[in-house]
């Protein structure tokens, strides 16, 4: 089987979604979308009710075992996802108790063996101002409580975790590119296509 993902991750209104919609036209691809909408723990979760944390990000893990695993892919297909299988690890670190958290990892372990890593991961980064007025324009209910201390933690996170990527990574910081503008399109699909195999 040759499928070729590719993966973006960030911290949220980052343009991750937007991102991917254009490189699956352009490259051409399927994509794939984080399934916010289906997770019916999380807007209870950012509301403030931590019970439903837990909940909330099994969901999101079996979610991805579902449309990550390479059962799931069609041979020499490319896909695009709006997300990356590492970016769980940010979310459960940061919001899940020391006894879930082992929970979770314990489980993400056994998961992770069983989804595609990325052929190319692209990190997309932007100052806290910049997210935050993406997340007021977009008017998600649940979203309306992220601060500014919360997307820099989860900033920090996403730095974090990206030298551990197994494969190339583009990091973008959103503020210095453009990804409206043509030329600026043109140069990622260029890096993307010289790190594809």
């Amino acid at each position: 089987m040759s499928v070729l993902l590719i993966s973006i991750i960030g911290p949220p209104a980052v343009g991750k979604t937007t991102l991917a919609e254009t490189l699956a036209a352009e490259l051409p691809a399927r994509i794939i979308y984080e399934d916010y909408a289906g997770n019916p723990f999380l807007a209870d979760f950012f509301l403030g009710r931590r019970e439903f944390a837990l909940p909330a990000q099994f969901y999101f893990l079996f979610s991805r075992l579902g449309q990550l695993n390479p059962a799931a892919m069609t041979d020499d297909e490319t896909v695009v996802s709006d997300y990356g299988f590492c970016q769980d690890a940010v979310y459960a670190a940061e919001n899940l108790s020391k006894d879930d958290l082992a929970v979770y990892h314990r489980l993400a372990g056994a998961v992770g063996e069983m989804v595609k890593s990325p052929d190319v991961l692209i990190h997309l980064d932007g100052a806290e101002d910049i997210l935050l007025e993406r997340i007021a324009r977009r008017g998600r209910r649940y979203e309306k409580v992220f601060s500014a201390d919360f997307l820099a933690r989860m900033r920090e996170a996403y730095r974090e975790i990206v030298p551990a990527a197994d494969c190339p990574v583009i990091n973008i910081d959103v503020g210095e590119v453009d990804l409206r503008q043509e030329s600026s399109r043109i140069q990622l699909f260029s890096d993307i296509r010289e790190h594809l195999p």
